[in-house]
């Protein structure tokens, strides 16, 4: 951990936040396999905390460790209050999303549409800095021909200068949004990197926390950008491939640390077995687990196993145990992080 700004701790690496993915059983997950990354929630509109159900939307385990809340939303007293509701169930932090540019979400004026609106945006993150939890905003570089290096600059000044002394951390996704004729996905790949522009933000401001994230493979990547950047966040690669999150300690910490896929896996079974008895349904949770065994021996059967048999009436975390038969044992028990050490170093 480093400190940002404000003085509070916080890690170099994240999970990005994911819409249907960064639920609270791939946080489970997650953080068997590093302690040190910073999870994410799903983006949570701030309406909805505030007239929903709170139980069900701010739902999290201890197990799961330092969460941040991302909330959607463009009404400083709403914000607050979600904000406040995270607080007491234990979130380490709450961000703001200015950086999705799907249709849903700028019909309800948030995400990043609110690049448009800086002033706004500093606004929502000095209301919510009043739970008292420290706050973050996740953006783009740009939006439409608003992104010029000078936008981006403009516009966290501007944030700066409206959220009345709150240290905000600045999380930038590297890529402009198309706010119209090019879908949430496309935002996500057609758009060129522009990292140079967040490394500038970074040396222009050098008192902001500024992290960095889109396109970032693994970890030794991500410590490549370390050296110009305070964070970075990877969101895709994670998800595809869980156990890159294994490398993640070794490379803040210096130090590795043993975990392989036979503990992941029965650490994952108790936990399946403590949901299911509450009548949570077993695909949701093993649908985070299919890329676990991504490249190795028995990974074809392992998901075969999975996929169908969870929706089962009645499947339980018995169907775990049947799928861990289909690896080999050495599979298993091999070390995920061997070497993430020296991979790191040597990037």
């Amino acid at each position: 951990m480093t400190d940002r700004s404000g003085g509070e701790a916080r890690p170099r690496i994240s999970v990005a936040p994911m819409m249907a993915l960064t639920d609270r059983h791939f946080r489970r997950l997650a953080r068997l396999l590093s302690r040190d990354v910073l999870l994410y929630t799903e983006m949570v509109t701030a309406k909805a905390v505030v007239h929903g159900v709170r139980e069900r939307l701010l739902a999290r385990t201890r197990e799961e460790g330092a969460v941040v809340l991302q909330l959607g939303g463009s009404d400083p007293a709403e914000l607050l209050e979600a904000s406040t509701a995270g607080a007491a169930a234990g979130f380490q932090e709450v961000n703001l999303n200015v950086g999705c540019p799907s249709d849903r979400v700028r019909s309800g004026s948030f995400g990043a549409c609110l690049m448009a609106e800086p002033r706004l945006v500093g606004e929502c993150l000095a209301a919510m800095a009043q739970s008292g939890l420290p706050v973050s905003v996740k953006h783009r570089i740009g939006i439409d021909s608003a992104d010029a290096y000078e936008d981006l600059l403009r516009f966290v000044d501007l944030v700066e200068r409206s959220s009345g002394g709150v240290s905000v951390a600045y999380v930038v996704h590297a890529r402009k949004a198309w706010l119209k004729g090019l879908s949430p996905k496309e935002n996500r790949s057609v758009p060129p990197l522009r990292y140079g522009e967040v490394y500038r933000l970074k040396r222009d401001r050098p008192s902001l926390w500024v992290e960095l994230n889109g396109g970032v493979r693994d970890v030794p990547d991500a410590t490549q950008h370390l050296r110009q950047v305070d964070g970075v966040m990877i969101g895709r690669a994670f998800y595809e491939d869980p156990t890159l999150l294994a490398a993640v300690d070794p490379a803040l910490s210096g130090t590795e640390r043993r975990v392989s896929r036979r503990a992941v896996i029965e650490a994952m079974i108790d936990y399946a077995a403590e949901e299911t008895a509450r009548g949570t349904p077993l695909a949701p949770i093993t649908k985070h687990m299919l890329n676990l065994l991504k490249g190795v021996a028995g990974a074809r059967t392992w998901r075969r196993v999975l996929t169908e048999g969870a929706h089962r009436p009645g499947a339980g975390p018995a169907l775990l145990l049947r799928a861990m038969r289909a690896v080999p044992d050495e599979v298993l028990d091999a070390s995920i992080g061997a070497g993430a050490v020296r991979q790191a170093a040597a990037a």
